[in-house]
């Protein structure tokens, strides 16, 4: 296909501000996809991602409207997957801005719009959602161009096209008083505005891997836009990792995109986004090359981890025991360094002499979505508590400071504000919406932040909204208040958990594990509401007299335990406890199983 009928774009927004919706209408509208009944958000294809209602990665589709060919990449919406935003822009020409019609920019709006003018790509602010009540188009707009000069956007960008539109509904318009029908009109503002891919195909072939995918018939595929030159199946290419380092493999594959789907292609050129397949050892930011002319592009720029969690294999007495296929160390390391290959947010190196895994990430979302997606492959691991990460600044450790916005039904601003004075947050503005609530935003430090939003929900009553994004690095903030003042209920012994020892613990605290559980000498089983940690028994029973019979037992009242939640136990343990994580549970454990072996680990640290 001619380079000047491509257009290649990518959606960007705030969480929960429609690209998925509406790149489903767009591929409706065009053909490009056949939808089955009842079926939507069909680029959230990853069971997570329908499960949370978010978009994790990115990925591609394709439409053709006019005989032009546009490439669509839709991107995650939150701060914690930014690293996918920021390669991803590397291979587009032009953005799609959506904004909702009511809530206005938010947050991680200005941080992909950052990301997009800095590259200079041709914005496009699409207005979204505009069939819902209490719409404020132009305020939106004006709040939008606001952020667009605050981002020192050259004249060019600030020049944007506007189109107003409904996913849901699959309309759009560039003028509101004119009925929208159909999504036409955001179509012709692409073609229009978005400029076709600026290359030279008559220059030596050159491609930057920007993603990595695996088939199980070609191996790994480099996903990424050739920048210049043609490359054809069979070609002898070089895959260059840096100036002086380079390895060469054979071209097996070429595919493009078509719909959602990937179709294979003898010859590929300057403009096109591809899967490539035939070298192996390849890793986000090489650059494929001719072999005449092996010059790498300069490195993408992602932004580092500000986040640490130690990984290890499951050492508890459990281990095996709930259909965990993958147990070891090895297994673990292997399936690590696969995901940082493919993920540049990740960080993996080996700690304590290589018997745990320092896995570092941009946020508590991103490794809990990575941990509960090794879960989910029947790896059996445990984790310890996560730990920000310190930079030293001019002789000073810095610490992560994050911009916490929060939106609260009206009554709510007290309670949030007195929980968040112990945790040193800095209130740095409030306003009312729109549609009757208060936004609230803070900076906070990211060891600060660790454990809130689970409080925070508690707090609103499942009511607010909360959504943090990386600010700066600061100056070491000070010393914070324990995140956690109670104590827990340790197992004292293996065995199975019985009600009527569970009866006679609830009134103590808050109970983790029901009755039939196994449990193992150092298991939390709960909350101890006293600032100490108690052992205790539970898998005592009832003794039976010629008077009592066993059967007595129904007459116990047991609270309903705790739903263990992979963010809640992450953001629940201590410096000397782990969360165990198997396919079938989450538990919680003392790092020392034995209570002698406490003990010792406590007179160490006093001393």
């Amino acid at each position: 296909m001619n380079q000047l009928n491509v257009r290649n774009i990518a959606i960007i927004a705030h969480v929960d501000h429609g690209k998925t919706t509406l790149v489903d209408a767009l591929l409706k509208q065009t053909g490009a996809y056949s939808f089955k009944e009842g079926e939507e958000t069909v680029m959230d294809s990853f069971d997570l991602e329908r499960e949370r209602g978010i978009t994790i990665f990115s990925k591609n589709a394709s439409l053709i409207y006019n005989n032009i060919k546009i490439n669509i990449i839709d991107t995650p919406g939150h701060a914690d997957f930014g690293s996918e935003v920021e390669r991803t822009l590397k291979m587009v020409d032009g953005v799609l801005l959506l904004v909702d019609a009511v809530e206005g920019p938010k947050p991680q709006t200005k941080f992909v719009l950052k990301k997009s003018l800095a590259l200079g790509l041709k914005p496009i602010l699409v207005v979204n959602k505009i069939d819902r009540p209490h719409v404020r188009a132009d305020e939106v707009v004006n709040k939008t161009f606001d952020l667009f000069c605050e981002l020192n956007a050259n004249d060019e960008q600030l020049g944007f096209p506007i189109v107003y539109a409904s996913g849901r509904s699959g309309i759009a318009t560039v003028d509101l008083k004119k009925e929208a029908k159909d999504l036409i009109p955001l179509l012709d503002t692409i073609v229009k505005y978005v400029p076709p891919p600026m290359v030279d195909p008559t220059r030596p072939f050159q491609m930057q891997v920007t993603m990595l995918d695996y088939d199980d018939y070609v191996g790994t595929l480099a996903i990424g836009r050739i920048v210049h030159g043609k490359v054809r199946v069979g070609e002898t290419i070089a895959c260059v990792k840096s100036i002086n380092k380079s390895i060469s493999g054979k071209v097996t594959k070429i595919m493009m995109y078509k719909g959602l789907s990937r179709v294979s292609v003898e010859e590929a050129m300057a403009g096109d986004i591809v899967a490539l397949a035939g070298i192996e050892d390849m890793q986000v930011s090489d650059t494929l090359t001719s072999m005449t002319n092996k010059i790498p592009l300069p490195p993408l720029d992602i932004d580092e981890p500000t986040l640490s969690m130690n990984f290890s294999n499951n050492s508890s007495p459990l281990s095996g025991k709930d259909g965990g296929k993958f147990l070891t160390l090895r297994q673990i390391k292997e399936r690590l360094e696969h995901e940082a290959k493919v993920n540049v947010g990740v960080k993996v190196e080996p700690v304590d002499n290589g018997e745990r895994l320092k896995v570092s990430g941009r946020g508590e979302l991103h490794l809990s979505i990575l941990i509960e997606t090794m879960r989910r492959e029947g790896y059996e691991l445990e984790v310890s508590p996560p730990k920000v990460i310190y930079k030293e600044i001019n002789g000073k450790v810095h610490e992560p400071i994050e911009l916490l916005s929060i939106e609260v039904p009206p009554g709510f601003q007290g309670i949030i504000i007195q929980a968040l004075g112990p945790r040193k947050a800095l209130l740095k503005e409030t306003h009312n919406t729109s549609s009757g609530t208060l936004e609230m935003e803070f900076l906070i430090s990211s060891r600060s932040l660790l454990g809130f939003r689970s409080e925070f929900l508690t707090l609103t009553r499942g009511t607010g909204i909360i959504y943090s994004n990386f600010h700066s690095y600061q100056p070491y903030w000070g010393e914070l208040q324990p995140k956690r003042l109670t104590g827990v209920l340790i197992s004292h012994e293996p065995g199975k958990a019985t009600a009527y020892s569970l009866w006679g613990l609830q009134d103590r605290g808050e109970i983790f594990i029901h009755p039939g559980d196994a449990v193992y000498e150092g298991m939390i089983i709960g909350v101890h509401n006293k600032g100490n940690d108690l052992t205790v028994n539970v898998i005592r029973g009832k003794k039976l007299t010629n008077i009592r019979a066993a059967s007595a037992d129904e007459a116990i009242q047991l609270i309903k335990p705790r739903v263990m939640t992979l963010e809640f136990a992450i953001a629940f343990i201590e410096e000397d406890e782990l969360v165990e994580i198997t396919p079938k549970s989450i538990r919680l454990r003392k790092r020392y199983l034995t209570k002698s072996d406490r003990d010792r680990f406590d007179r160490k640290i006093k001393s």
